[in-house]
């Protein structure tokens, strides 16, 4: 266990290799005063979504868009009050992540549902433009040896399981509805927490092949996820929501940008998603690099 804390203290700097940003510059890369002619575009502290954010920075940017760039603000509890202060103007979010932070309670599942009904929660201000086929799901993976041992294929087979289970993942799970509580209240499975702030990537990958936590979050377009030890875990009872990359905007981006976004939200597949994430694990590129090539590739 102690590892696993010490793993837990370092794991902030695990993204930096991921990233062309200062992993110790809390305030991300924007800073100073705004320029109100300026769009402003907001990232989690995840490499996946800086890709992402870097390419509409780069659509607009090459359309004669003013942009500034605030990325690796944090996770949605410190990002979203930010967005509805109208601090960030265009964020690139994810459906079912964001419908759950503002209808804990919501009962829809499917893709078309869940955007429907995040446009409607949207507060006043803010706009849902369309969303991607490019999916980034949240799911629970354990290592190929535990599923052998317990014979798992669902979350609901962790019933089965007669040993302790910990879950790894940042820590914000701990108390959001798919996480502890949530496997509580679905599947009847009572789970650890130990946090492991890298956004399920290496380090809470580690951790899982040591058998230092037993189960993880990790997200279905990281390239890691095609690892021959680790088996995803089907979520039969629909814990989890649709989760595609959908654009949140403020009333401080225009039509025109709002086309070009969409545009740039209708090309982007799953393939490329794990591609461009792939790019950035596995081959260290900044994100700038990586989106400049994306938006070679689609005559952007």
């Amino acid at each position: 266990m102690k590892r696993v804390l010490a793993l837990a203290t370092i794991a902030g700097l695990g993204l930096a290799a991921c990233s062309n940003s200062d992993p110790l510059d809390e305030g991300g890369d924007g800073g100073g005063d705004r320029d109100s002619s300026a769009i402003v575009i907001g990232s989690q502290d995840y490499y996946s979504s800086e890709i992402i954010a870097e390419i509409y920075a780069q659509a607009l940017e090459a359309e004669g868009y003013e942009v500034e760039r605030d990325f690796r603000i944090g996770q949605r509890e410190a990002y979203l009050p930010e967005i509805e202060e109208g601090k960030i103007d265009l964020f690139p979010e994810y459906t079912g992540p964001l419908l759950r932070y503002w209808e804990g309670e919501t009962e829809v599942r499917e893709a078309d549902e869940v955007y429907d009904e995040l446009v409607d929660a949207a507060p006043d201000g803010l706009r849902v433009f369309e969303y991607s086929p490019a999916t980034d799901q949240d799911a629970y993976f354990v290592t190929k040896e535990f599923a052998d041992e317990w014979d798992l294929e669902t979350l609901e087979d962790l019933k089965n399981v007669e040993e302790s289970i910990t879950v790894g993942a940042n820590s914000e799970l701990e108390t959001r509805p798919n996480g502890p509580i949530g496997l509580k209240a679905v599947y009847g499975v009572d789970v650890g927490f130990t946090p492991i702030e890298d956004g399920g990537g290496q380090l809470t990958v580690n951790a899982l092949k040591d058998d230092d936590i037993q189960m993880a979050l990790i997200y279905t377009a990281d390239p890691r996820v095609a690892d021959s030890e680790l088996v995803q875990l089907e979520d039969t009872k629909n814990l989890f929501l649709a989760s595609h990359v959908v654009p949140l905007a403020s009333d401080n981006v225009d039509e025109k940008a709002e086309e070009i976004i969409n545009k740039v939200s209708a090309a982007l597949t799953p393939e490329d998603l794990v591609a461009l994430n792939a790019r950035s694990a596995n081959e260290s590129l900044p994100a700038d690099a990586i989106a400049k090539d994306w938006l070679a590739e689609q005559d952007f």
